[in-house]
């Protein structure tokens, strides 16, 4: 029985706006209430910070990293899909999870497999996005992205409250049931009725006959079409940032997995300390939106990639300021400063991507970038963890991460600045090349420099102007 398609921009797109919002408060901000488990785990597992701190790295790194994964299951099975399966994955890692006797099978279970349920959920929700809304697209994503905030303001209230009743086993197992509401957002994603809408396929296609040059050769044309190689090696604005970004998500999520730690410390109460990942949340809620906002009005094209720096480098600067002081009223004042420029981070990263690659490439751009920052989320929190348990001072990570986002953001400042100059130079020569091979091809005489500049000059204005 065939399918009813959905009309874009109609009423039910903004139902599949609503089921993106909560898919990706479910995702994207669970990974922010990690640190709430980080002693808990690390006592009932006699491990070191370095050790413990890979459940965390694994799990973020696998929500960005199966990025090209989810693009040819949207590609093959469509968005609804995608998101009920990663619903059901996530789920099931965290219920398996809650049974586990070590670490490793805790990154296994709660690390690889409830990472990749969550990539699957959330990129696929914001890919439907794309499909259901054109002129108000810009909107869409803002409000969507109010998902986050909640998640991360709820997310860590939640994890306190369910390890002083059940234990982290039993706040596990019912984590592995709020994630099944990935599945139910996902069933509201109805296909829609537009001609970019992923095909789904009703059977597998036929076996394959041709030879092992031939398969090669379609191995190598996926890969080309999912991960960008040739984008990194010529594009160097996307050189650049893909760098700058890969080197600041070294320091950019350690706040979240170490600052609970380092308040309780400290001797801040432990419901204190949560409060502060929400905290961040909360502010992210209104600051987000305008924020995205902002970033897709068409006055701050030419700057957001020097505005995406700056937001880097105050984040940067912050992290300093929690360092020097974990009195509590202190550490209010940081995750506010924090939440402003986190919320330039996110609001302005896709928006930059997209400012540097072609669109008809951001597909495949978006999925080697996704894979490059994952390495960098990998590492980041264990070699804190080893710093951690060398130093045996919070401080030094807070250090680290300053010293990641401020180098990070000079960097890809000063990179812009030295292309666009380039640029501009490039342009006057391109312009003088094209002037004289048209000189050329009409008969123009060049031999007094002034009166040919003159004459040059007026046969460049009338080419533009037909």
């Amino acid at each position: 029985m065939p399918q009813v398609l959905e009309r874009a921009e109609g009423c039910w797109a903004w139902v599949v706006l609503l089921a993106s919002l909560v898919t990706q408060g479910l995702t994207l901000g669970f990974p922010t209430c990690t640190g709430i488990f980080f002693t808990e785990l690390q006592h009932e597992f006699q491990a070191s910070n370095s050790e413990t701190s890979w459940f965390p790295s694994i799990l973020t790194a696998m929500l960005h990293a199966g990025g090209p994964l989810c693009s040819i299951l949207v590609g093959r099975f469509g968005c609804r899909v995608t998101v009920m399966l990663g619903g059901a994955l996530a789920s099931l890692g965290m219920v398996a999870s809650s049974f586990c006797h070590t670490l490793s099978q805790l990154y296994l279970t709660a690390g690889f497999i409830t990472g990749l349920g969550m990539c699957f959920s959330f990129q696929s929700s914001i890919t439907v996005l794309g499909f259901y809304f054109s002129r108000h697209r810009a909107l869409a994503n803002a409000l969507a992205s109010v998902g986050v905030s909640l998640g991360i303001t709820l997310w860590p209230l939640l994890s306190r409250y369910l390890l002083e009743n059940l234990g982290w086993r039993g706040t596990f197992l019912i984590f592995g049931g709020v994630l099944l509401h990935c599945c139910v957002c996902g069933a509201i994603l109805r296909p829609v009725a537009t001609s970019t809408a992923p095909e789904t396929k009703e059977g597998p296609p036929p076996p394959s006959k041709t030879s092992a040059p031939g398969c090669l050769a379609a191995c190598g044309a996926a890969i080309q079409r999912h991960l960008a190689f040739d984008i990194l090696r010529h594009n160097a604005g996307y050189r650049v940032f893909t760098l700058g970004v890969m080197w600041m998500i070294l320091g950019f999520p350690l706040p979240h997995v170490f600052l609970v730690p380092y308040a309780t410390r400290h001797g801040v109460d432990e419901h204190k300390a949560a409060l502060l990942i929400s905290i961040i949340g909360f502010s992210n809620i209104f600051l987000r939106p305008v924020a995205g906002l902002l970033a897709g009005r068409r006055d701050f094209a030419g700057h957001r990639k020097y505005l995406f720096s700056l937001a880097a480098l105050l984040n940067g600067l912050t992290n300093l300021v929690c360092a020097a002081s974990a009195d509590f009223r202190v550490l209010v004042v940081y995750c506010l400063v924090y939440s402003v420029s986190m919320s330039g981070i996110g609001a302005l990263l896709f928006q930059v991507l997209m400012d540097i690659v072609p669109m008809d490439r951001f597909s495949s751009a978006l999925g080697l970038f996704t894979i490059l920052e994952s390495i960098s989320i990998l590492t980041s929190p264990p070699l804190a963890g080893l710093l951690l348990d060398t130093t045996n001072n919070f401080s030094y990570v807070f250090y680290m991460s300053s010293f990641f986002l401020i180098s990070a953001a000079l960097f890809m400042g000063g990179s812009f600045c030295v292309l666009q100059k380039k640029e501009r130079q490039g342009r006057p020569a391109e312009a003088e090349g094209a002037v004289t091979e048209v000189a050329s091809e009409r008969g123009l005489t060049v031999e007094d420099p002034r009166g040919s500049e003159k004459q040059l000059y007026t046969e460049i204005t009338y080419v533009t102007s037909v």
